[in-house]
């Protein structure tokens, strides 16, 4: 009976969305973990075993998290961290820069082991959650229709396959995109494998030099980086989607999985924000409870990436950016609606949403901390001097 209950309660949509999760993940960021290894002054050997390793650490992590919540709790590496360390490690050794990986996920494992970062996720109201999400998510849905104007066949085909799926296959129709992306991008000959051969890197392990100029210069700032612009984030998601996760919990667990494969290139463990929204939607299970499979299956996925550096590298070079751009934007759509419902429902804290959803939409960068961060600081600002006057 249990086994049967199971095959009834998995669903294609469940891997599709799992796939184009780790898909775009991928895609959109793998560009920046190779800057920040080769800034850091990783060996190509090096760099694909960082990457396998990161592939395995997130696939454990994303299955094993998921498995023991029974929610779609999926992790990624700190795409703004990863930003940080390829314009600050410039100057270090690759030992330094060990050492400041070492150090930041020390931090990491300390905020979630006392619960600070979950008393701090307990004073954002969750309509300022919900508009920081939204502003996070508009760069991508803009981009699923702002690729019509550099090549509007392939992008055009994604967008009608999408479309008329919506209408009539409705839990099909990310899978109708991409099916129709490739189709256009095989016809026209773009997808281009590059002719070395995959293969998988073991990862090197790295003695850690501690420097305090190095540390305090790019481990505090990485650790806090990481922290509000991409852990605080992945919760707010969870949260906007209806779910508590245990927060402390996965802090400390993701930070203690960064902090144990650190030495071998896992520079950063965190809950995802962007990808694991497409494991959210409604159109991945009617039922919230079994949308959990959807990152476990990503996961699974995130693993058999991790078996080759080389191969990870392969795809991102091979698909063309504007068919990975569309697709992430539609793959979003319905939960960039839906965070802005939630942002805007209550009138008493309008005002607030607002606030926070163009701060984050702007992309403003300020001493070195992105437009996430201080989104939350202006809606949590503005609902403070607000909140006395709402009705």
């Amino acid at each position: 009976m249990q086994s049967i209950t199971a095959r009834s309660a998995f669903s294609f949509p469940l891997l599709v969305s799992g796939f184009v999760a780790v898909l775009v993940g991928y895609s959109s960021s793998a560009a920046i973990i190779f800057q920040a290894a080769q800034a850091a002054g990783a060996s190509s050997v090096q760099i694909g075993g960082w990457l396998s390793m990161l592939g395995i650490a997130m696939g454990l992590c994303s299955l094993g998290l998921s498995l023991w919540t029974r929610m779609p709790i999926l992790c990624a590496w700190s795409t703004p961290g990863a930003a940080l360390l390829a314009t600050s490690l410039q100057g270090l050794t690759l030992n330094e820069a060990v050492g400041v990986f070492i150090f930041a996920n020390a931090l990491i494992v300390l905020s979630g082991v006392t619960g600070l970062f979950a008393r701090l996720m307990r004073i954002i109201p969750p309509a300022i959650a919900s508009a920081m999400l939204a502003g996070i998510l508009l760069r991508f849905g803009l981009e699923a229709f702002t690729g019509l104007q550099h090549d509007f066949a392939l992008c055009g085909a994604m967008c009608l396959a999408w479309l008329l799926a919506r209408r009539w296959l409705a839990r099909y129709a990310i899978l109708a995109a991409l099916a129709a992306g490739v189709a256009v991008a095989l016809a026209r000959q773009t997808i281009h494998f590059p002719a070395q051969t995959a293969s998988f890197a073991l990862p090197q392990g790295i003695m850690p030099h501690f420097s305090l100029t190095a540390l305090l210069g790019v481990g505090l700032p990485f650790f806090f980086v990481t922290m509000v612009s991409q852990n605080a984030p992945g919760i707010a998601t969870l949260q906007a989607h209806g779910y508590q996760p245990p927060v402390s919990a996965l802090i400390g667990w993701t930070g203690l999985a960064a902090l144990l494969l650190s030495p071998f290139g896992g520079f950063s463990v965190c809950i995802a924000a962007i990808t694991a929204a497409i494991c959210m939607g409604d159109e991945v299970d009617a039922d919230p409870r079994r949308r959990w499979m959807a990152a476990a299956l990503a996961g699974g996925f995130y693993l058999l990436a991790g078996l080759s550096g080389a191969l990870i590298a392969a795809l991102f070079v091979a698909l063309p950016s504007p068919l990975i751009a569309t697709l992430a934007g539609l793959a979003l759509l319905s939960t960039l609606s839906g965070s802005l419902t939630r942002a805007l429902a209550d009138p008493s804290t309008r005002d607030t949403a607002a606030i926070t959803f163009l701060i984050t939409a702007s992309g403003l960068s300020l001493l070195g901390v992105g437009a996430a961060f201080w989104g939350l600081v202006g809606g949590l600002a503005a609902h403070a001097v607000l909140k006395p006057h709402a009705a």
